[in-house]
C-alpha cells in the first residue's frame, strides 16, 4: 500500500498553494525529511508530501509515524534497501530492453535486502504492528534471486550459466594458451629487431613493434605505424590463424551471453508485479523511517486531531528554529475562535503565527511535531495566510495593497474549516481607516465561522476583541527593565504599548513623558466633548436656537478627571482597558439618551434605541444610526445627567423634517405622507 498515493487520492488542503507553503516554511520540512531518506523513492515521497484533510487518515499516519519513531529512538538500525539501480529497472521492465550484468547485480542485491527487511520487520511485529504490516505484504522471489546469483557474480556472467558457454570458454582457454606460447616464441626470435620488448594490440589483434628498417625480416601484415615513422606494428603470419579462430570463439561467447541475459530478462519480467510491489513498499518504509528520523531529531510527538477547530498545545516549538526558541503554549477553539496577539516589534508575534501554521501543515501531513504530550490540533480544509514585511515606509502603499488583495482572497474562501493567520493588521495605511477595516474583516471572518489568529499593535483592535464574544486577546511578554522581549505568549491578557517604558529607560526626562500622557488624555477628552456639542447643538439650534442641557459643571468635571466612573468599570478617555473597582456595582441597562463610548471605533455617540433580544443597541454617531452589541459599549454620561426629566429626546435623535412629519401625522391623516428612515448599520 502506497502511503503517498493514498495521500494523493485524499483531498489535499485547498489553500496549501506554493505561496502558503513557502511563507510557513513547509518546503524546508520536506527537504529535511528527504535528506533523511536513503532511496530515490523515499526522497521523492518526501518532496511530494502534502497536507491531507481526512481526519481518520491523518490519525493513522500519525500513529504509524509514532511507531516508527519509537523504533528509531530505541536505537534500532532498520535495514532499508537503498534501491540503487532499481529506478532504471522499474522504468524499463516490459519495454523489450535487455538488462545488463550490472542491472542484474543491482536486482540481486535488492532482492537480498528485501529478504533481510522482511525478517527484521517480522521480528518487530509485537512492538510495531502497524509498520510491520507493510513488510508483510512484500514478496520473497527466491527463485529469481537464486537464478540471478547462479548466472552472474561480481558483474560477470559465470561459466555455469549454460552448458554451451562452458564449452565455448574451454575452447577459448585452449586457443589463448596456444597463442601465448607462439607469441613468446616470436618475441624471443625477433627480440633484437623489436623497438621495445612489449607486445601491443591494434584493432583487437596482437602485434609486434618492429624497427622500420627490419620490417621485411618479419612475415605478416603491417597494421599501424608510429608517429615518428621509426616503428611499424606487424601481426605475424604465424599468429593470424590462431587469432581468427579466437575471434570466432569470442563472437560465439558474446552470442551465448546475450542469450543468457535475455533468458534472465524474461524471467525478471515474469516477476514485474512483485518487483514493483517490493520497490514501492521499500520506498514507503524508507519515507516512513525518514519521517521518524526527522521526528527524533526535533523531538517530535504525536497529537490527537479533530475536525471541530480545537487546538491545545503545550511547549510548542518552531521546528526550524531549534532549541533556542522559547516554547509556546497555545489554545483556541474552546471558548473563543479568534485570537488577537499584541506585543512589541520583534517580540515573537510573527513567530507564534508561523509556528501554529507550520505545525498544522505538518500534522495534516502525518508528521510528528515538537510539542509536549497530549497535544490536540484541528484539521482544516484551508489555511489562509497574510504574513509579509510591513516594516518599509517606502513600500507602505504596496504593502497595504498586498494586504487588501490577500484579505479579499481570504474572505472569498473563509468557512468554518478555515484557519486564517494575519500578521500586523491595519498596517501600511492610515491608522483610523486601517483599524476600522480590520475590525470589519475580523467580524466577517468570525461570522463565517473561521478560526482566526491575528497580530496587531493597535489598541483599538484589542479593545474590540476584549468586548466581543468569540474573541480573545493574547500578548507577547516584554521585560520593561531589560527592554528585551521574552517571547512568551500569554493568552487572556491584552498587550500594552511599551513606548513610555522604553523612552524612560533610555533616558527620556520624566516631565516630557508626563506631558505626553496628558496631551493624549486631553486630546481624547476634547474630541469626545466636541462630538457631544456637535451632535446635540446642531439639532437644538436648528429648531429652538437653544443649547443642549449639558451643564458646565459636568464638562469641568470631565476635563478635570482623566477617568469617568461607570458601574463596575473605570474607563480611561484614551480607550485604555477597563479596571475593576474594589466594590463592583450592578450593571444597569443602557437607556435612550445615554452618552456612550465605542472603543473599537474610538467614537462617542447617543443611545437612540434600547437593547433588543440579541443584545444589539441603536447608537447615533455623527448623524448615523448604528447597531452595536452592548458588550462593545461603555457608559460615558447617563441620560439623567445630560437632560432634564421632561426633555424631548427626539430633538437629539430625530431630524427637524421627521419631527414635523410626526407632529402632522399625530394631528390628522395625510394621504401619501410617510417617514422613510435610512437602514441601520
Amino acid at each position: 500500500m502506497n502511503n503517498n498515493n493514498e495521500a494523493n487520492k485524499t483531498a489535499n488542503i485547498k489553500s496549501s498553494n506554493e505561496q502558503t507553503l513557502t511563507i510557513l516554511g513547509f518546503h524546508h520540512i520536506q527537504k529535511n525529511i528527504a535528506d533523511c531518506a536513503l532511496s530515490y523513492l523515499g526522497k521523492r515521497y518526501a518532496r511530494e508530501l502534502k497536507p491531507m484533510t481526512d481526519v481518520h487518515l491523518i490519525q493513522m499516519r500519525l500513529d504509524e509515524a509514532a511507531e516508527a519513531t519509537a523504533l528509531v529512538r530505541f536505537g534500532a538500525s532498520v535495514p532499508i534497501p537503498s534501491l540503487e539501480g532499481m529506478e532504471t529497472i522499474i522504468n524499463l521492465l516490459g519495454t523489450g530492453y535487455l538488462f545488463s550484468e550490472r542491472d542484474f547485480s543491482h536486482l540481486a542485491q535488492f532482492l537480498h535486502s528485501c529478504t533481510q527487511l522482511m525478517k527484521y520487520m517480522e521480528s518487530k511485529s509485537g512492538i510495531a504492528p502497524i509498520v510491520s504490516r507493510y513488510a508483510s505484504s512484500m514478496m520473497l522471489m527466491e527463485s529469481l534471486r537464486s537464478e540471478i546469483e547462479r548466472c552472474i557474480h561480481n558483474g560477470r556472467i559465470q561459466d555455469q550459466a549454460s552448458k554451451e558457454l562452458v564449452r565455448i570458454r574451454k575452447r577459448m582457454t585452449v586457443h589463448e594458451e596456444r597463442m601465448k606460447r607462439k607469441l613468446d616464441s616470436l618475441v624471443s626470435k625477433h627480440r633484437s629487431i623489436m623497438q621495445e620488448q612489449v607486445v601491443s594490440q591494434r584493432n583487437g589483434k596482437t602485434v609486434l613493434p618492429i624497427k622500420k628498417e627490419f620490417r621485411k625480416q618479419v612475415k605478416g601484415s603491417v597494421l599501424d605505424e608510429s608517429g615518428s615513422g621509426q616503428t611499424v606494428y606487424i601481426e605475424p603470419a604465424e599468429l593470424s590463424g590462431l587469432q581468427m579462430e579466437l575471434s570466432s570463439l569470442q563472437a560465439e561467447e558474446s552470442r551465448e551471453e546475450m542469450k543468457i541475459l535475455g533468458d534472465l530478462t524474461s524471467l525478471t519480467e515474469s516477476y514485474s508485479r512483485e518487483i514493483a510491489l517490493n520497490t514501492e513498499t521499500v520506498g514507503v518504509l524508507d519515507f516512513l523511517f525518514a519521517k521518524a528520523k526527522y521526528a527524533a531529531a526535533i523531538d517530535g510527538r504525536s497529537v490527537r486531531v479533530n475536525s471541530n477547530g480545537k487546538v491545545k498545545l503545550q511547549r510548542a516549538r518552531h521546528p526550524l528554529m531549534g532549541p533556542s526558541m522559547v516554547p509556546l503554549d497555545f489554545s483556541i477553539g474552546y471558548t473563543y475562535s479568534s485570537l488577537i496577539i499584541t506585543g512589541p516589534n520583534t517580540g515573537g508575534k510573527t513567530v507564534a503565527l508561523k509556528t501554529l501554521g507550520l505545525l498544522t501543515l505538518m500534522v495534516q501531513s502525518g508528521l510528528l511535531v515538537p510539542v509536549d504530550e497530549r497535544g490536540e490540533m484541528a484539521v482544516y480544509e484551508q489555511i489562509a495566510v497574510d504574513i509579509g514585511d510591513g516594516q518599509s515606509l517606502e513600500q507602505a502603499l504596496s504593502t497595504f495593497s498586498a494586504h487588501i488583495r490577500n484579505m479579499i482572497t481570504i474572505l472569498e474562501q473563509a468557512n468554518p474549516s478555515t484557519l486564517v493567520l494575519i500578521d500586523e493588521m491595519a498596517s501600511g495605511t492610515d491608522p483610523g481607516e486601517g483599524v476600522g477595516l480590520s475590525i470589519a474583516m475580523l467580524e466577517e471572518l468570525h461570522h463565517r465561522g473561521a478560526t482566526v489568529v491575528a497580530t496587531t499593535h493597535f489598541g483599538e483592535i484589542k479593545h474590540f476583541a476584549s468586548a466581543t464574544s468569540g474573541f480573545e486577546n493574547a500578548r507577547m511578554e516584554f521585560d520593561t527593565v531589560s527592554l528585551q522581549p521574552l517571547y512568551r505568549l500569554r493568552i487572556g491578557e491584552a498587550g500594552e504599548s511599551y513606548a513610555y517604558s522604553i523612552a524612560l529607560k533610555l533616558g527620556m526626562p520624566r516631565h516630557i513623558i508626563a506631558r505626553s500622557k496628558s496631551v493624549v488624555d486631553e486630546a481624547l477628552t476634547k474630541n469626545m466633548m466636541q462630538d457631544v456639542a456637535k451632535e446635540s447643538q446642531s439639532q437644538t439650534d436648528s429648531e429652538h436656537h437653544t443649547t443642549l442641557p449639558v451643564s458646565m459643571e459636568h464638562t469641568d468635571s470631565i476635563e478635570k478627571n482623566a477617568h469617568t466612573t461607570v458601574p463596575n468599570k473605570t474607563i480611561s478617555p484614551n480607550g485604555a482597558p477597563p479596571v475593576s473597582d474594589p466594590a463592583p456595582a450592578p450593571i444597569r441597562a443602557f437607556r435612550k439618551g445615554d452618552r456612550v463610548y465605542v472603543a473599537y471605533l474610538d467614537q462617542a455617540g447617543i443611545v437612540s434605541e434600547e437593547e433588543d433580544n440579541r443584545g444589539q443597541i441603536g447608537v447615533m454617531i455623527r448623524g448615523r444610526k448604528l447597531k452595536i452589541h452592548k458588550k462593545r459599549l461603555r457608559l460615558h454620561i447617563s441620560a439623567d445627567e445630560l437632560y432634564p426629566a421632561d426633555y424631548d429626546l427626539d430633538i437629539v435623535l430625530e431630524s427637524k423634517e421627521n419631527r414635523k412629519k410626526r407632529k402632522l401625522m399625530g394631528r390628522k391623516h395625510v394621504e401619501g405622507l410617510q417617514i422613510e428612515l435610512p437602514p441601520e448599520e
